[in-house]
């Protein structure tokens, strides 16, 4: 696994952009509940120095290849959305377009170059004025606010309009706006409204399968014999198969294949297993309503671990996994963390920044909330205050990103 991590690293090394600019990631969630595609949010730390779009592109090209891993770029930046326009992305690549540049001559050209080249284009916010009867059919979705949509019935729709574009939903707030806006059509809603409970989080029936994981992690805990954990393992088949299946996925980069739980705790130990029992727990039910929390869960403690990976040792890497990978357990299970905590052993640093929001690792769980918020503020508040360069920021989100789809 080291050797992965290593090759993410030389690779993420090699992009001079990573020093210019700051990341924030949400995902675009179908009406199944899947994820669609990543949107990948770009700011330029210093607004009057240009950046190089060929090395953005080469970044994102490490992350996320193939045509089944789709990315959208939403670029903070004027020139290098220009530049973007005008280069020749991936096919997998998402091009989000405001509406006042889709609408100017300058921009029909290499609108329609990036179409016939197969790329999809969003177009941002609605037009002042008319575009160009050659740019519209350019564009596969809208991305339309929730508060401007025309759909609701607290905005008036236009007399005579007829839409024919379909739409991706953003400033979804809260698990009722993500059900209104299915309702209304929309393609996917962007983002989740993780941060926020409502009835729907409330307490609910524990799956079976967490039960056994639970079960699983205290044993790991007091280093029960090998017999033992496996014996609770065989009861739950499916439990046993996603678990090799994550063992043995890329992302861990060992060089035999786990074919036995007796073969993991061998080639592991009880440490590194453990993490990866708490990945298992955040994935073990099959409700499409929590799967976008399963994505974050995953990319929470992948980041939070990356973050740390130049100079902390294994124990605070695995420490920052758990509690990331944790830190939406609360809304998952429906019970507040101080209660969870009762039956799942965790670090009391752990314990400390989940249940009462301070100590040592605290401030990562902000400052990956702020990545996933696309909040430029808070983002370079939490990163100074954790003295963490932008750049170093940037290399975790995007090695963590490109693991997890390599887990998943």
């Amino acid at each position: 696994m080291e050797d992965f991590h290593i090759y993410r690293q030389v690779h993420m090394n090699n992009h001079p952009i990573l020093e210019r600019i700051a990341i924030g990631y949400s995902p675009m969630i179908d009406v199944q509940r899947n994820v669609m595609a990543t949107r990948l949010t770009v700011f330029p730390l210093k607004p009057d120095v240009a950046l190089d779009c060929a090395d953005l592109l080469a970044t994102v090209a490490d992350v996320w290849t193939g045509d089944a891993r789709r990315v959208s770029l939403n670029v903070a930046s004027e020139p290098l959305l220009r530049d973007l326009m005008a280069s020749q992305p991936s096919t997998n690549v998402m091009v989000e377009v405001p509406a006042f540049i889709a609408a100017e001559e300058t921009s029909i050209q290499p609108l329609l170059e990036l179409r016939e080249r197969g790329n999809t284009l969003l177009l941002k916010g609605r037009p002042v004025n008319p575009l160009p009867r050659e740019v519209l059919p350019c564009f596969r979705y809208s991305m339309v606010d929730v508060s401007e949509d025309r759909r609701s019935s607290a905005v008036p729709s236009t007399p005579g309009v007829v839409r024919t574009m379909e739409f991706v939903q953003s400033g979804v707030n809260t698990v009722e706006d993500v059900e209104a806006s299915f309702r209304r059509g929309a393609k996917a809603v962007l983002g989740w409204p993780i941060e926020y409970a409502d009835a729907s989080m409330a307490r609910k029936a524990v799956p079976s399968g967490i039960h056994t994981v639970v079960d699983l992690i205290q044993k790991v805990d007091r280093e029960e014999s090998v017999e033992r954990i496996e014996a609770v393992l065989k009861t739950d088949p499916t439990l046993a198969f996603r678990l090799m299946r994550y063992i043995n996925s890329p992302a861990f980069g060992l060089a035999v294949e786990i074919s036995s739980f007796r073969h993991a705790i061998m080639m592991l130990g009880y440490a590194r297993l453990k993490r990866w029992l708490a990945l298992l727990l955040v994935t073990a039910t099959d409700s499409a309503a929590l799967r976008p929390m399963m994505f974050a869960a995953v990319r929470r403690g992948l980041i939070m671990e990356e973050l740390v990976r130049s100079h902390g040792d294994e124990t605070q890497r695995s420490e920052l996994f758990i509690c990331g990978v944790f830190s939406l357990l609360d809304r998952m299970l429906g019970q507040p963390f101080g209660e969870l905590f009762e039956s799942i052993p965790v670090h009391e640093r752990v314990r400390d920044a989940l249940v009462d929001g301070h100590g040592a690792y605290a401030p990562y769980v902000e400052l990956v909330a702020a990545i996933e918020q696309a909040s430029m503020f808070d983002l370079r508040a939490v990163s100074e205050a954790l003295l963490l360069a932008p750049a170093d920021v940037n290399r975790a989100v995007m090695a963590a990103l490109g693991a997890a789809q390599e887990i998943q």
